[in-house]
């Protein structure tokens, strides 16, 4: 157990003790645990917790059970939880275990043997917050590590209403392999990809200000969890005529950006990376390269089908040019999720998404805010997923 509660082998509350969809005893132990989360020296050394911690600040929890509330139906609990979160995102699994339990919802969290060292933080900050909580949190949640256990595994998902499973495609349906109960179902995030637009007319219109700060927001969006999240640009798309010179002022400050946050790339992915860039172009997806130290990589693709959808290394940035951003939609697949922008107006970026209509792309948001999580994620209103209705008619 990582954060154990209970009688080993008991996981759910007695039934007298039941959560409610906004229980005031969730919001209180989210409260205190977000502003443990927010205290400077937490914040300072993990910056990711920081955000969290603003995530779940009374504010926003209060936002997010506005969302579970239905004008035309009672709003209930979905009963038994259990995420299965990935190990390179070590702290997705609070986003999704918070917007449960804050539902009112019974759950276990597997956190991966493999979690770094934000997760350990998270799971101090839970015990620190622990003993001034009401009783029933300690007999509604739970966070278990265990190695490849398939009884382990296979009795959770007989437990559990709802499944959530993170992590990629092989994650997803090997999860799966162990059956759920009827009534039950899965919430999936499989493999995704991300990537990002740059008008070329916009970027050409910033001011020094507006470049540096697109620059730094980039730079949080592909540098924390060395650019493997699912909404971690994977390409750097230029849109608008006359691209030339765009990709070397990006790039350069780019570099600078991530010189002022102290982002580093070891000495063995920077290697990985030019092994992987080298591949590109040996196939001739790329035509060019640029090595700024470990830190940045460049590098020139042939056309927008040739941009890479697995992941090649921390800080690598193939560049593609299109006139509009119209021209991408036949490139969009149901694997993408986000697509960051800099540079285009209101106009430009709702005429993109309905020229999608909904054929892929679940997110278009500004640089600096690709790994900001919300409550709508992958296409799921989270909050709703996590509840259920009953409707009365007399």
């Amino acid at each position: 157990m990582r954060f154990r509660f209970g009688e080993a082998g008991d996981v759910t509350a007695p039934s007298g003790e039941r959560l409610e969809v906004g229980d005031e005893r969730i919001v209180d132990f989210l409260s205190r645990f977000a502003r443990r989360l927010l205290h400077p020296t937490i914040a300072r050394q993990h910056p990711e917790l920081g955000s969290l911690g603003y995530f779940l600040r009374p504010a926003e929890l209060a936002r997010a059970v506005a969302r579970m509330r239905h004008a035309d139906a009672f709003v209930f609990p979905r009963g038994n939880v259990f995420h299965v979160p990935p190990a390179n995102v070590d702290t997705i699994f609070v986003y999704s275990w918070a917007l449960s339990a804050l539902a009112g919802n019974h759950n276990v969290v597997r956190i991966s043997e493999r979690s770094a060292a934000a997760a350990d933080v998270v799971l101090e900050a839970l015990h620190a917050t622990l003993p001034d909580a009401d009783p029933v949190i300690a007999r509604t949640q739970r966070m278990v590590t265990y190695g490849r256990d398939d009884a382990t595994t296979a009795a959770l998902s007989a437990w559990c209403d709802l499944r959530v499973i993170w992590g990629g495609d092989a994650a997803v349906d090997a999860i799966r392999a162990h059956p759920l109960r009827p009534s039950a179902r899965d919430v999936t995030f499989p493999d995704r990809t991300s990537w990002a637009v740059l008008s070329v007319p916009g970027w050409r219109a910033a001011d020094p200000a507006a470049r540096r700060a697109a620059a730094l927001g980039f730079a949080n969006d592909a540098y924390w969890f060395d650019q493997a999240a699912c909404s971690s640009p994977r390409a750097v798309f230029l849109v608008g005529a006359h691209p030339d010179g765009v990709a070397e002022e990006f790039l350069g400050a780019l570099g600078d950006a991530v010189a002022e946050r102290g982002w580093t790339v070891d000495a063995a992915m920077a290697v990985e990376k030019r092994v992987h860039a080298y591949g590109l172009a040996a196939t001739g997806a790329a035509t060019g390269l640029r090595h700024a130290g470990n830190a940045v990589t460049g590098l020139t693709l042939t056309g927008v089908s040739a941009a890479p959808r697995r992941w090649i290394g921390a800080g690598a940035f193939p560049f593609a040019a299109v006139d509009s951003l119209t021209d991408l939609v036949p490139a969009m697949t149901r694997q993408d999720q986000t697509v960051s922008h800099f540079g285009f107006t209101p106009d430009e970026l709702h005429e993109f998404a309905a020229a999608l209509g909904g054929r892929g792309v679940d997110r278009i948001v500004p640089f600096g805010s690709a790994l900001t999580f919300s409550a709508i994620w992958d296409g799921y209103d989270l909050p709703r997923e996590f509840t259920r209705l009953t409707t009365v008619q007399a």
